[in-house]
């Protein structure tokens, strides 16, 4: 993207020693409730799509209804694909989705919207490439590895690919169980255009919320789905959000940069990976841009965007007005939130935008 047309996102998710592999579920039970200065509305909302931001949406919703009396928000967790759908077919209120709607997405969503549908950067984080192996803790995993296993082609745990990526390590002769995401994923997206980009070579399955897997690849339904496929199994490894990783007695794989680096997923590593993305320099259409590529030492590259799509005007000024005010303690005191459910706070820069954007839905 030309830079005439963007500006940077400086700053995003600094985050100091946070190790967001560390952090579980959403934090129900306990803890601070972020909504002090919080503008109420009452009545209720239906959203519905990533998984990725279902935990920390959850907790929105708990703090917020807990502040705001008549106020419901229901959000379901049922895939970034799916989400945009009812949305498109005006069955919620509002969509999560990890990936930018296609231009056959966008057309449904502004048509039912009677107005431009708008992507909202709401949370941010890392996707884990999440294992379960008998005696490796520290497993490294290139691009290339990644895309091999994926695919089928690297099939042992002491293949030849893994060993390089793991010198002086002892690899059991495991067979590997990789489990992808069989729903239309937003998760699955920022997977294959990572393993496009740093995988080019190796990688043959495209881009997109859906792939054509090979058969030998188990699929699951959700970020639940998969992480308890990969957790049932010696030799099981997947793809999903941080949120689910320690939960479901996976590991986090280092995954080598473009730095040449095996970097670990937490805060500091995701902070640094996206502190050169991009934001459109004009609009509240915020889609955020980043280079899986990233050259920066320190940097973890697989990492997400994850947003609220919601209707620039909408047709019940009721939800409207409640959508408003959940969103804008969504973006501002619900980002402190973040930390303790695996999440990156968004950075001012970032929030003063997506709050321009949410102030102009009428």
């Amino acid at each position: 993207m030309k830079v005439s047309r963007t500006s940077t996102i400086t700053g995003l998710v600094v985050l100091g020693a946070l190790s967001l592999s560390a952090c579980g579920t959403n934090n129900n039970n306990g803890g601070t409730t972020n909504a002090a200065n919080i503008s109420c509305a009452k009545g209720d909302l239906k959203g519905a799509g990533s998984t990725f931001q279902k935990n920390i949406v959850a907790q929105w919703i708990k703090d917020y209804t807990n502040a705001c009396s008549g106020a419901t928000v229901d959000y379901q967790g049922i895939g970034s694909g799916a989400g945009i759908k009812q949305f498109g077919s005006g069955t919620i209120d509002f969509a999560g989705s990890d990936s930018t709607m296609k231009p056959d997405e966008q057309a449904a969503a502004d048509k039912t919207c009677g107005s431009p549908a708008l992507h909202l950067p709401i949370s941010a984080g890392g996707i884990a490439i999440a294992y379960k192996l008998s005696g490796v803790d520290n497993l490294q995993l290139s691009p290339a590895t990644v895309a091999g296993i994926f695919q089928g082609t690297i099939t042992s745990w002491d293949a030849s690919e893994i060993k390089a990526d793991n010198p002086g390590v002892t690899l059991p002769k495991t067979a590997i169980t990789a489990v992808h995401r069989e729903d239309a994923s937003g998760t699955t997206d920022v997977i294959s255009k990572y393993l496009s980009k740093t995988a080019a070579t190796s990688w043959k399955l495209g881009k997109g919320k859906e792939l054509n897997w090979p058969a030998k690849i188990q699929g699951a339904k959700g970020a639940d789905g998969v992480t308890q496929a990969a957790a049932a199994v010696d030799g099981g490894i997947t793809y999903t959000e941080v949120s689910y990783v320690d939960p479901s007695g996976l590991k986090a794989a280092k995954i080598k940069n473009g730095a040449g680096e095996y970097t670990a997923l937490n805060g500091a590593t995701v902070s640094t990976a996206l502190a050169g993305a991009q934001l459109p320099a004009t609009g509240n259409d915020l889609k955020v841009t980043y280079d899986f590529a990233n050259t920066t030492s320190g940097a973890y590259p697989i990492t997400a965007v994850t947003y609220e799509i919601v209707c620039t005007q909408g047709k019940d000024a009721a939800k409207q007005k409640l959508l408003k005010s959940f969103l804008t303690y969504a973006v501002t005191d619900g980002q402190k939130s973040a930390e303790a459910n695996g999440y990156a706070p968004l950075p001012t820069s970032v929030v003063d935008r997506v709050k321009t954007a949410i102030a102009a839905l009428s």
